[in-house]
């Protein structure tokens, strides 16, 4: 009897729901429960900073096309912290979008911007396959022939952003990350 009460127990346990961006809420909610107190003060670990309420509020679709507009707002500040003259956001062409184009010293920039949550399905600069690319390609091809006179070097970037908080990101700016061929 003794093994099948152990034996349950454990499954009752093992079935116990975590919301994907609660992480340490079950620790905290087992200290409740054995009467002892959370210490005050911020939060650590990781579940700091996150508001759970916010990952089973609105359906998924919405919450990445949020996470995406907020990913390019970031993107489009450090660009312009570190020089960059943005041109356009959302550039809208017959080849497709092309989330920032900006010009620094030496060239007029096509940057593809993604972010993610965090990096169990890989970090968000390796989602830019060879489709996306060729894409790139003649999206630029379509804005220089519309607003340049002259020639120009174009250079593709990928800003790879990974959200670590609600009010903090983990920002990479790959320059030249490919090339037209």
């Amino acid at each position: 009897m003794a093994k099948k009460s152990k034996k349950r127990k454990a499954e009752k346990q093992s079935k116990r729901i975590v919301l994907p961006d609660e992480g340490g809420a079950s620790k905290k909610n087992h200290r409740a429960r054995k009467g002892k107190k959370r210490k005050k003060g911020p939060k650590k670990g990781k579940g700091a900073g996150v508001d759970a309420t916010e990952s089973v509020s609105m359906p998924q679709g919405k919450k990445n096309k949020a996470l995406g507009a907020r990913g390019e707002e970031a993107a489009e500040r450090f660009l312009r912290r570190h020089g960059y003259e943005i041109l356009e956001r959302n550039w809208v062409c017959f080849a497709g979008e092309a989330d920032i184009i900006a010009a620094d010293d030496r060239a007029l920039v096509f940057a593809e911007v993604k972010t993610r949550r965090g990096i169990n399905h890989g970090f968000p600069g390796e989602a830019v396959n060879q489709a996306k690319r060729e894409r790139y390609e003649r999206i630029a091809l379509a804005y220089v022939q519309d607003h340049c006179v002259g020639e120009v070097t174009v250079r593709f970037d990928v800003i790879s952003i990974v959200v670590i908080a609600p009010d903090r990101a983990l920002v990479r700016h790959h320059l030249g990350a490919f090339s037209a061929a």
